[in-house]
């Protein structure tokens, strides 16, 4: 069976549905007259009058947990090197993507799910249960903001080592001294153990923070890479414990030299421009830019959806770390339409 990035998410949601906590109203926090939270509360502040960022946390829906590049046909922000590196892990289906091996994710993590912050004048800590959104265990980090400097020449660790201070009321969290093993995303984006990473949190008010973080990395990125991200409280519910087990599931990833084999003249057929048709929910959120057109390219012999490469699981079906794409053929033998992962349907316009 193929797997893929994002079939490998759901390996990852708790086994255990009788979950408590889930429901228990989170005390001590601002509630309207009919009891609900009042996310649009001031924001709470610390007795020495710093702004607290404490309490459970969630980035809004993005894609860059998945693909830290702010445009995927844009590779100008890596190097060749590491665009190399990354083309050799999405052609291999991220089969060594360390989430499916039980590690941790890296500093990538803290755009993939819920966090909480625990937050004291002299250390900030931050717990991570990215379950079921892209991460594959419970993890933390710790951000001292005692007055101690960055070390000097680090041991390389999975989560570096993390200094903080106040510029207003936005913490300012610098981190280096990561090793080279972990991922920038999902998806495959290198970074070396020169990485040193920015990070910006602002509370807004009680129920949203601005984020933003920072990846400067000489050896992978030709230019730093910032994101922003919005984040928005989660009153009245809980993290539920996970417990990594899929380094036992790894041996059963598919390889992209387990692909069907087509002639070029066969995947030429499938190039072209593809545009959005329908096939989300009433209720779905807005289709983001970004998704709203499929490209797909032949070169070298090989199938491309944007930068990723696409290996043929049979003539008319293709899978890639971005998802399946499954292919319709008019009468004279051409590709017309294609069905995304999700249920997206597409329709050739060129």
């Amino acid at each position: 069976m193929q797997r893929t990035m994002l079939v490998t998410a759901l390996w990852l949601l708790p086994i255990s549905l009788f979950a408590q906590w889930l429901d228990f109203k989170t005390p001590g926090i601002p509630r309207t007259a009919d009891g609900k939270p009042n996310l649009t509360a001031p924001a709470p502040r610390t007795p020495d009058g710093k702004p607290d960022l404490s309490g459970l946390w969630m980035p809004q829906r993005n894609i860059y947990w998945l693909d830290v590049s702010p445009n995927p046909q844009d590779d100008s922000f890596f190097t060749p090197a590491a665009e190399a590196v990354f083309q050799k892990r999405a052609a291999d289906l991220a089969q060594d993507w360390p989430g499916t091996h039980c590690l941790p994710l890296g500093p990538g993590a803290i755009l993939a799910g819920m966090y909480r912050i625990m937050q004291s004048p002299s250390v900030v800590a931050l717990l991570f249960n990215v379950v079921g959104n892209g991460g594959g265990l419970d993890d933390y980090r710790q951000v001292f903001l005692d007055g101690r400097e960055l070390p000097k020449d680090p041991n390389p660790t999975w989560r570096g080592y993390s200094i903080g201070h106040w510029e207003g009321d936005t913490l300012v969290v610098e981190t280096v001294g990561f090793n080279d093993r972990s991922w920038l995303d999902g998806w495959g984006h290198p970074h070396s153990e020169k990485l040193r990473v920015i990070e910006r949190f602002h509370r807004v008010d009680f129920g949203h923070m601005d984020f933003q973080i920072t990846f400067d990395d000489p050896e992978t990125l030709t230019k730093p890479l910032t994101i922003s991200l919005p984040v928005d409280y989660q009153p009245d519910t809980e993290m539920l414990e996970f417990v990594c087990e899929n380094e036992r599931d790894a041996r059963h990833l598919a390889r992209a030299d387990q692909s069907v084999k087509l002639s070029p003249e066969t995947l030429a057929k499938y190039a072209g421009t593809y545009e959005y048709a329908g096939g989300r929910p009433p209720n779905a959120p807005k289709l983001p830019p970004r998704l709203a057109t499929i490209t797909v390219t032949l070169a070298g012999g090989r199938l491309y959806q944007g930068p990723f490469p696409l290996n043929a699981i049979s003539e008319a079906t293709f899978d890639s770390v971005a998802g399946t794409l499954d292919f319709s053929l008019d009468s004279a033998g051409l590709a017309s339409a294609l069905t995304a992962s999700g249920g997206l349907k597409y329709v050739r316009k060129r």
